[in-house]
């Protein structure tokens, strides 16, 4: 732990207010709890929402992971992770299933997660009606009366120009049929895993100021229609070029050498995992 600073960076009456937000939003899984957002030594819009949170909810006995879009190594990932952990010194792996805190950006980990663990998103952009309603008040009020009808407008003119659903990311989630929720920009591929899902997830917006949450075991349903209904990206017939995992989100490559396609593992700490040789309990790979 670095000398000099207070346990996680932030002082104690900052960490109090950050958590006093998580729990009004655990109470009200998917609504959007306004926090004071602390100045931190990145710039918002780069992880600050997530990182409050973090540096709020770790102690000691924590093991901490952090991935930037499925990968450990990438400077955002490294940034994080060294800095959480100088600041706190706890232990840090790419292991999701010895994590007890993940912090993500656009991904959550391929082995489903279990109780206890805490996965932690970082937030761009949190207000799901800000594309049909740029006002905060008039979107605060729709929330209220359960006004989402300009939402499902938008799904529908979006099956209209291109025949179907065309979200690749960020796509909206009904919340235990009350609150219309932004995932974070995770690819459609993981909002299946939000569906009761045994872990706690957090989302923080630095910039916005926003902090909301799904407890365990909450009910996370993708919008759709009935005769459109949510469709995650099909992976079938795509293979990991280093693991061999198949069914699991794949990023894709072109070999130049080679002149063909490749594919590879989003998730980097999964497919090292599986290389090595180690179980991978309740992959899908």
């Amino acid at each position: 732990m670095t000398a000099g600073y207070n346990f996680a960076f932030l002082d104690e009456g900052s960490k109090r207010a950050v958590r006093r937000a998580i729990i009004k939003a655990v109470a009200v899984p998917g609504y959007q709890v306004p926090f004071g957002s602390r100045e931190l030594p990145i710039g918002r819009g780069w992880g600050t929402g997530g990182i409050q949170i973090t540096l709020s909810v770790v102690g000691p006995s924590d093991v901490l992971k952090v991935i930037d879009q499925g990968s450990d190594d990438s400077v955002n990932a490294v940034s994080i992770r060294s800095f959480v952990a100088a600041c706190t010194g706890v232990e840090t792996t790419t292991d999701s299933e010895a994590a007890t805190l993940i912090q993500t950006r656009h991904r959550i980990p391929e082995v489903p997660l279990r109780n206890g663990q805490i996965l932690i998103l970082q937030v761009p952009l949190p207000e799901p009606l800000r594309l049909v309603e740029p006002l905060e008040s008039v979107t605060r009020r729709m929330h209220a009366e359960m006004d989402y009808a300009p939402i499902w407008l938008a799904l529908y003119e979006n099956i209209v120009r291109l025949g179907e659903i065309e979200l690749s990311a960020d796509y909206p989630v009904m919340v235990e049929n009350r609150y219309i929720m932004m995932p974070s920009p995770i690819p459609r591929f993981d909002n299946p895993k939000l569906h009761m899902s045994p872990a706690l997830h957090l989302f923080g917006a630095g910039r916005e100021k926003k902090i909301y949450a799904l407890p365990p075991y909450t009910e996370v349903r993708s919008l759709d229609f009935e005769d459109y209904p949510f469709r995650a990206e099909d992976m079938s017939g795509r293979v990991c070029h280093l693991c061999g995992a198949e069914h699991v989100f794949l990023d894709e490559f072109f070999d130049a050498a080679g002149g063909a396609k490749l594919y590879q593992c989003s998730d980097s700490g999964y497919c090292e995992k599986r290389r090595k040789g180690g179980a991978v309990d309740g992959s899908r790979g």
